[in-house]
C-alpha cells in the first residue's frame, strides 16, 4: 500500500521470483486498488469507461494504436493506463498553503513519488530571486514577467521551449510557432531522448520518420521480432495486439538481456482463458542478448540470409523488389559477408545455432515485422542497428507489404504528433515554408538545440530562458548533477504542469509553476467546449475530450497559456490570431490542415470514428529520401564492451512506474517490492566480483573524462540478466549516464550502455533511509572530480 501523502514510501526490500506472465486478475486489482486511492469510484468509473473510446479521453500513457471503431472493448485500456489516469484526476490538491509550508529547499529532498502523490497544482506559483519558497502569482503577472524575459534577451536562440508527449496537436502547433514567430528552433521534446535514433535511422534509409505498420499488419504477420522492448510493463496492450497475431498463426521471437514477464505469457484479464486459463505464450523463441549485441545479431542473421540465397538462387531473396525500390545491395552485401562469426557471438553471448534457429524461422516466413524501443535507441550504434534492420526487412521485400514493417514502439502518448506538428529543432525547409507562406513571417533556417545541447548551452551561459511544457525535463535528462546545475543558470524557468515533479525544485534565477488542464478534464472555452487531437504510433490522429470538472478554476488550458504568452510576447508582430486560437481550438486546426501534409480538412475528418490515418509513403512505394529508393546501408561492427572487474548497466523503468515517476516502489513482474534501490547482477557475474546477495553497493561509472559518476546505497539483486550485463531503474540512475555519451548521428542519450563498477557502499544506510542531499532519489548527484 501507499503511504498518505505527507509520507515518504517505505523502503522495505523484499524479493520474490519473477513472474512467469503479465496481466491477469491481479492486473485488475492493482489498477482498481490504485484508481480507487487517488479518486472516487465515480470518478474513477468516469474516466476508465471513456478511455481510449470513440469520443472519449485517449490515454494520456503509452501511445499504442486503438482498435478499429466497432471492435474496442468496453475497458479498453490496461493496468498502467488506469493508473496513469486516475493519478491526474486524483483528488488531492497542491494549494499555495502547501508551498508556505514547504520551501523549494524541502521539496529537493523528497522523492519523485512524494512529489506526485501531493496532487494537483491549482494556481500558479513563482519563487522569486533569492527565496526559498514559492508564492502566488496571477496570471497576468506571470505572463508579464516571462514576456519581459523573452524581450529582453540578447537574442532569441537564448530561449528553450521543451515539449513532452503529454501535449495535444493543438498545442504543440501553438508552441512552434511561437518559438519560431519569436525566432528560434530551440525545440527539444522527449523525442530527444526515447526515438530519436529511429527517425533518423528510417528517414535516411526508407525516407520516413516513422513506423511503416499498422495494427492490421500486426494481427497478420508471420513473424514477429520483438527487440530491447518490454510491452508487459511499457506498453501494455501491445500485448493484446500479439495475443492476435498469435491467434493468426504468427510466431514471435524475443531479443531481451532481461527475460520479461510479458515476453513469457499473456493473460488477458478481458477474456476468460486470461482469468481461469493459462492465456497465451507471446513468445516462441527467447534470445537472451547482451545488452547492445542487436546489431551483430542482425549483421549475423542477414549473412545467413545471403549464403541461403547462394545455396537456393532465386528462392530466399526477393530479387524484384531489390531491384525495382532499393539502392546499395551490392555493397551491403559484401560488407555483411564479411562480418566475423567469433565478433558476432561474443557480442551477443547466443550460439550460432540460435541464432541459424532464427534463419530458418525467417525462411519460412512470407511476412515479417521488427519491432523496437529502448533497448535499441538508447546506444552509441543505436543508428547503424535499426538501419541493419532496415537491411533485414528489405532483403525479404517486408516493407510496404500487408503484414510486414517497421515498428518503432514509442512510449508516450503523442510524441509522435509533436514531431508531426513541427516540434523538433531540424525541422524541413518544406515544413518552415508552409509556414511562412501561411502565417506571413519568415521562420528561422538555422538548426536549433536538441535536449541534450540545450544543456549544454545552459551550463555555457547560452541559454537565458527555460520553458518546459509537460514534462519533467531535469528527471528525464542524462547527467542529473550537470543538468541541474546547467537549469541553475537560466535567468528564468516556467514549467506548464498539472502536478509537482523534480523539476519545479531546480529553478532559476526566477521560476514560474503554470497549471494546466490535464487530458482527463473538460476544456472550455469562449466558442465553447473544446477537444484537442493526438496521433498513435500508427500515424492515426484522433480526437481527445476531457470529462472531468477542472482540479481548480484558476487553471489554465495549455493553449490559453502559450496563446496568451505570445500575445504578450509578440504583440500583433506578426499576425497571428493568438486570441482565437485560445477561443476556438479548430482555428488552429484550420491552420495545420494548410501547413501539415496529410492533414487537409483536418476539423471535418478527425471527428469521424477512428479519426485520420496517415499515409506512410513507403506503403506506396515512395521513398522521400536523398536516394529516392529504400537504401541499404554498411554499418560498421560495433558492440559494447565492459572492461574486466566492470557491467554494462541499463536503466530501465519498473512496472509501476510511467517515465520518470514511480507510482509505488515495487516492481512485481520482477519479484522487486518495496524499494527502487537495487541493482539486477547475473549470479555468476556476482560471484566473480565478489559480491553478496543484497549487499549495499555504489554505482561508479565509467567514462574517459577527470569526474566521478556515483549512484550510492543500491542492493545487488541475483537475477537472470544477460552475463556481463546489469540493470537499475531510471530515474535515479540517470546521474550515471555521461552527456556526453551519445549515440551517432541521432545525439541520444545512451541510458542503455553504462559502463559501470560496484563498491561497497560509502554512505549504506540499509534499505530505509534519506540518502544524498540534494533530493536524487538513489544517487548523490554529486559528481567528483578524480
Amino acid at each position: 500500500m501507499k503511504k498518505a501523502p505527507g509520507e515518504e514510501p517505505d523502503e522495505t526490500l523484499t524479493v520474490t521470483p519473477p513472474k512467469k506472465w503479465a496481466a491477469g486478475v491481479p492486473a485488475v486489482a492493482h489498477a482498481l486498488e490504485y484508481s480507487l486511492e487517488e479518486t472516487s469510484a465515480a470518478r474513477a468509473g468516469q474516466t476508465l469507461l471513456t478511455m481510449n473510446q470513440v469520443d472519449g479521453i485517449d490515454c494520456p500513457g503509452c501511445a499504442w494504436a486503438d482498435p478499429a471503431p466497432g471492435h474496442r472493448h468496453r475497458n479498453e485500456y490496461c493496468e498502467n493506463g488506469a493508473k496513469h489516469i486516475n493519478d491526474e484526476a486524483t483528488t488531492r490538491r497542491v494549494t499555495a498553503a502547501f508551498f508556505r509550508e514547504h520551501p523549494v529547499s524541502d521539496l529537493a529532498r523528497r522523492s519523485d513519488a512524494w512529489l506526485n502523490q501531493q496532487g494537483r497544482l491549482t494556481e500558479p506559483m513563482v519563487k522569486r530571486p533569492g527565496s526559498d519558497h514559492y508564492e502566488p502569482i496571477s496570471w497576468n503577472d506571470a505572463f508579464a514577467l516571462m514576456a519581459g524575459e523573452l524581450t529582453s534577451l540578447g537574442s532569441p536562440d537564448e530561449a528553450v521551449f521543451y515539449t513532452s508527449g503529454r501535449a495535444g496537436n493543438e498545442a504543440a502547433f501553438t508552441l512552434q510557432l511561437f518559438a519560431r514567430a519569436l525566432g528560434t528552433n530551440n525545440l527539444p521534446d522527449c523525442s530527444n531522448m526515447c526515438h530519436e535514433s529511429s527517425g533518423y535511422a528510417l528517414h535516411e534509409t526508407l525516407g520516413t520518420g516513422k513506423g511503416t505498420v499498422s495494427l492490421h499488419d500486426l494481427h497478420h504477420a508471420d513473424l514477429i521480432f520483438l527487440v530491447g522492448q518490454n510491452p508487459g510493463s511499457n506498453h501494455p496492450r501491445q500485448l493484446s495486439a500479439l495475443e492476435q497475431a498469435k491467434r493468426n498463426g504468427a510466431r514471435v521471437i524475443a531479443v531481451n538481456p532481461l527475460p520479461e514477464a510479458g515476453l513469457r505469457r499473456f493473460k488477458n484479464p478481458q477474456k476468460p482463458s486470461g482469468v481461469v486459463g493459462r492465456g497465451t505464450r507471446i513468445a516462441d523463441r527467447f534470445l537472451h542478448i547482451r545488452g547492445g549485441g542487436d546489431l551483430a545479431l542482425f549483421q549475423g542473421l542477414n549473412r545467413l540470409l545471403l549464403e541461403a540465397e547462394d545455396a537456393r538462387p532465386g528462392e530466399v531473396l526477393d530479387h524484384d523488389f531489390i531491384r525495382a525500390d532499393t539502392s546499395g545491395f551490392e555493397e551491403f552485401a559484401a560488407h555483411v559477408r564479411g562480418v566475423d562469426w567469433d565478433d558476432v557471438l561474443a557480442a551477443t553471448g547466443l550460439r550460432r545455432e540460435e541464432i541459424e534457429q532464427v534463419r530458418d524461422e525467417v525462411l519460412r516466413s512470407e511476412r515479417v515485422v521488427v519491432c523496437w524501443a529502448m533497448g535499441i535507441t538508447q546506444h552509441k550504434h543505436a543508428v547503424s542497428t535499426i538501419r541493419e534492420f532496415v537491411n533485414f526487412l528489405l532483403l525479404r521485400g517486408n516493407v510496404g507489404r500487408a503484414g510486414t514493417g517497421a515498428c518503432p514502439v514509442r512510449g508516450h502518448s503523442n510524441v509522435q504528433g509533436d514531431r508531426t506538428m513541427g516540434i523538433w529543432e531540424r525541422m524541413p525547409d518544406t515544413f518552415l515554408d508552409a509556414l511562412r507562406d501561411e502565417f506571413g513571417f519568415e521562420p528561422p533556417r538555422a538548426h536549433g538545440l536538441d535536449s541534450v545541447n540545450a544543456i549544454r548551452a545552459m551550463r555555457e551561459g547560452r541559454v537565458r530562458f527555460f520553458l518546459g511544457l509537460a514534462g519533467n525535463f531535469v528527471r528525464a535528462t542524462p547527467d542529473s548533477a550537470v543538468t541541474e546545475k546547467a537549469m541553475r543558470t537560466c535567468r528564468l524557468t516556467a514549467h506548464i504542469s498539472t502536478k509537482l515533479n523534480r523539476s519545479h525544485t531546480v529553478c532559476g534565477e526566477t521560476a514560474l509553476i503554470l497549471p494546466t488542464l490535464g487530458r482527463t478534464e473538460r476544456d472550455v472555452q469562449a466558442s465553447g467546449e473544446q477537444f484537442v487531437t493526438v496521433e498513435n504510433s500508427m500515424s492515426e490522429v484522433h480526437t481527445s475530450r476531457g470529462r472531468l470538472r477542472p482540479a481548480s478554476p484558476l487553471l489554465l488550458s495549455e493553449i490559453a497559456i502559450l496563446s496568451r504568452l505570445a500575445r504578450r510576447t509578440l504583440g500583433d508582430t506578426p499576425d497571428i490570431p493568438w486570441e482565437r486560437f485560445e477561443a476556438d481550438y479548430g482555428v488552429i486546426r484550420d491552420r495545420i490542415s494548410r501547413v501539415v501534409p496529410g492533414l487537409h480538412d483536418y476539423n471535418r475528418r478527425v471527428t469521424r470514428p477512428g479519426g485520420i490515418p496517415l499515409t506512410n509513403p513507403v506503403n506506396e512505394g515512395v521513398y522521400a529520401n536523398d536516394a529516392g529508393k529504400a537504401l541499404f546501408t554498411r554499418n560498421a561492427f560495433e558492440a559494447p564492451r565492459a572492461p574486466e572487474g566492470h557491467l554494462l548497466l541499463q536503466t530501465l523503468r519498473s512496472h509501476d512506474q510511467w517515465n520518470t515517476v514511480p507510482y509505488t516502489s515495487n516492481d512485481r513482474y520482477r519479484g522487486i517490492h518495496g524499494s527502487r534501490r537495487v541493482v539486477l547482477v547475473h549470479p555468476d557475474d556476482m560471484t566473480t566480483l565478489g559480491l553478496t546477495a543484497e549487499q549495499n553497493v555504489d554505482l561508479i561509472s565509467v567514462w574517459p573524462d577527470a569526474v566521478e559518476r556515483r549512484a550510492e546505497d543500491f542492493r545487488v539483486i541475483p537475477y537472470p540478466t544477460a552475463r556481463g550485463c546489469a540493470a537499475a531503474y531510471y530515474p535515479e540512475t540517470n546521474v550515471l549516464v555521461p552527456l556526453d555519451s551519445v549515440a551517432e548521428g541521432s545525439n541520444q542519450p545512451t541510458y542503455k550502455a553504462v559502463v559501470v563498477r560496484l563498491e561497497p557502499a560509502t554512505t549504506a544506510t540499509g534499505a530505509g533511509g534519506e540518502h544524498g542531499d540534494d533530493g536524487l532519489t538513489g544517487s548523490t548527484g554529486v559528481t567528483r572530480g578524480v
